[in-house]
């Protein structure tokens, strides 16, 4: 028996879920199905390609050695399907992009709206996670970071500086003593991430006010600016979160706790060879600093 490109995309889907079960619900196809298929490829090949444990199923060293071919058919064809399809000049397909949970609910929402009405045969999926998205096993086809991986065969594009504040509700301001300056901040209750779930040293922005204790805390920025609206504390958040509700929030010490990241557009780096992922992330690199210079100029 030869392989078909069919079970190409079975192994690939077990490979980067690393169980039937996940492969099934990607391709949905029941996973007994997905098991026949691979015993199937094994048999062919006449080598076990993976290795099967109650942590999942991991490549095996022919198991990887195929992968790498497999990865290279499976881009033959989404390049064939692109050039046989781009004729109408319009995006079509799915891509799903990863992104940290800040850009994920206030910048992409509208960026990726814009872009879908644009083509209107494009499919686009937002993956907020409050961890780095894995492109290596296709969790996305591009991800959105806050900072610039540095392993993996990867393409990094920086998109652009976004800006950070100190911020209070004016509810909350009313009942306490002004704040001038960064001593002041003791004894209030300050708002921010998990430490411990802090996947990145980029989003570790309380440690440059000097604080050590998180009074609430959560791995959700939209979590944080609920909590800061409702005056129960204070916190830093992204200027461009705050601009819907600024006549509410007052921003605290500004000359020294002017805080700028940057983000990042990271991809797979052979998908720079298709026509489709190269237009999809121009429109989207250029959505993104559009929609953050918009948003920052009202704050």
């Amino acid at each position: 028996m030869d392989p078909q490109w069919d079970d190409m995309r079975i192994f690939l889907a077990v490979a980067r879920t690393e169980s039937l079960s996940g492969a099934g619900r990607e391709l949905k196809v029941d996973p007994a199905t997905v098991g026949r298929r691979i015993a199937r490829l094994e048999e062919a090949f006449g080598t076990p390609l993976f290795a099967k444990s109650p942590q999942g199923y991991a490549p095996t060293d022919a198991g990887q050695r195929l992968l790498s071919h497999a990865e290279q058919a499976e881009q033959a064809m989404e390049g064939a399907v692109e050039e046989l399809a781009g004729k109408s000049g319009k995006l079509s397909g799915q891509i799903r992009i990863g992104a940290p949970d800040g850009c994920a609910n206030f910048i992409l929402p509208q960026v990726c709206a814009k872009i879908s009405e644009d083509n209107p045969d494009l499919d686009i999926q937002i993956v907020a996670l409050p961890r780095v998205i894995n492109l290596t096993k296709r969790e996305a086809d591009m991800a959105i970071g806050v900072s610039q991986p540095t392993a993996g065969r990867l393409s990094v594009q920086k998109i652009t500086d976004y800006s950070l504040s100190l911020v209070g509700a004016r509810s909350y301001l009313r009942n306490h003593d002004p704040i001038e300056r960064l001593e002041d901040l003791k004894g209030h209750k300050m708002i921010g991430y998990i430490p411990d779930m802090i996947f990145d040293k980029e989003l570790d922005y309380l440690s440059e006010t000097g604080m050590d204790r998180v009074s609430l805390a959560s791995n959700s920025v939209s979590v944080q600016m609920a909590w800061i609206r409702q005056g129960i504390g204070l916190g830093i958040v992204h200027n461009f979160a705050i601009s819907p509700f600024i006549r509410r929030f007052v921003r605290l010490l500004p000359d020294e706790l002017n805080l700028v990241r940057s983000f990042y557009l990271i991809r797979h780096q052979d998908d720079r060879r298709l026509e489709r992922m190269n237009r999809f992330s121009e429109a989207l690199v250029a959505g993104i600093r559009e929609e953050v210079q918009r948003l920052e100029s009202a704050t």
